[in-house]
């Protein structure tokens, strides 16, 4: 059962590597997304036998002004007597004058397929409030004339929407595919008296694969490679490959590349088996390294007494 196991967790990674490096999406990114493998994919609510909290706040590409910044915290785990798990998270993402407020509440149901691996299916469903602060932004072309469409006001829209996954999942390995902003809602009062721009300021889908392994050398070390592939269309993927090495499962560290973007070296702690802490630095080899000291990415995590 291992074997099929490797071989089917292989077969993943294969997948994901078919379609490499990202830009221009409008989803945050997270350095420590095995963390935050819920809000990825709403299928992993009840994969645990017990309810957690997570809390992350990246500051990206400091030294940037208006570069994104992202907070968010989720709370997620399974019922006491079904194949079932819930939750919710809301998250903050501000990039200069634009800003949007997310909030989700998430259903997952998961069955045996077979003795060691389940699967899991899971929705997620809500809202995202978008804002453009028109004061910000200084929109006169060479002529000292004023843009048509930002006009200087400030515009919010709220707007449903969407996200769906499927996470397959045993004591060894983990590998997961979902998909966000489904709805592909339309802010059409972001720019509501530019008529050219109809359809263009739409919500893309983005879609994500993971996938990962829990090499167990002893009773004391387990190393984790993981890979995650981000992307919409038509902008190229992006993908991101970690190792991590956990020691006594109390500490851990670990390395990331994330294609045409940054390398990432990341450690944390975990405090009597219920407090989480994380963190990671992000190096910057793009060209935004002339301009940008890198980013920087806090994690906390509150875990509960099992349910199950």
């Amino acid at each position: 059962m291992k074997k099929r196991s490797i071989y089917l967790i292989i077969s993943v990674f294969m997948m994901l590597w078919a379609v490499h490096s990202a830009r221009g999406q409008q989803m945050p990114q997270y350095s420590q997304y095995t963390f935050n493998d819920y809000m990825i994919n709403p299928a992993v609510a009840g994969t645990h036998n017990y309810l957690q909290v997570r809390a992350f706040s990246r500051m990206q590409w400091l030294g940037i002004d208006g570069a994104p910044q992202t907070y968010s915290i989720s709370a997620y785990g399974p019922t006491k007597d079904q194949p079932m798990g819930y939750g919710g998270y809301i998250y903050g993402d501000y990039t200069g004058p634009t800003s949007k407020l997310v909030f989700k509440g998430s259903y997952a149901y998961n069955i045996p397929i077979n003795s060691s691996i389940r699967i899991s299916g899971g929705i997620s469903l809500g809202g995202i409030q978008y804002k453009v602060d028109g004061t910000q932004l200084d929109t006169k072309d060479y002529l000292g004339q004023p843009d048509p469409v930002i006009d200087g006001a400030v515009r919010s829209q709220f707007i449903p929407d969407a996200s769906a996954g499927i996470y397959v999942y045993s004591t060894y390995f983990f590998a997961g595919i979902s998909a966000h902003q489904l709805l592909g809602s339309e802010l059409t009062k972001i720019a509501p008296d530019a008529p050219e721009t109809k359809g263009i300021n739409r919500l893309k889908q983005h879609f994500y694969l993971s996938g990962g392994y829990n090499f167990i050398l002893n009773r004391d070390i387990l190393i984790q490679p993981s890979l995650l592939v981000r992307g919409m269309f038509p902008a190229t993927p992006q993908l991101e490959v970690t190792v991590r090495g956990i020691y006594q499962r109390i500490v851990w560290g670990g390395i990331s590349f994330r294609t045409s973007d940054a390398v990432s070296v990341m450690g944390g702690y975990n405090h009597e088996n219920r407090w989480y802490f994380g963190l990671s630095y992000d190096i910057t080899y793009s060209q935004l390294r002339q301009y940008s000291r890198g980013s920087i990415e806090v994690m906390f995590g509150l875990k509960f007494n099992d349910i199950k």
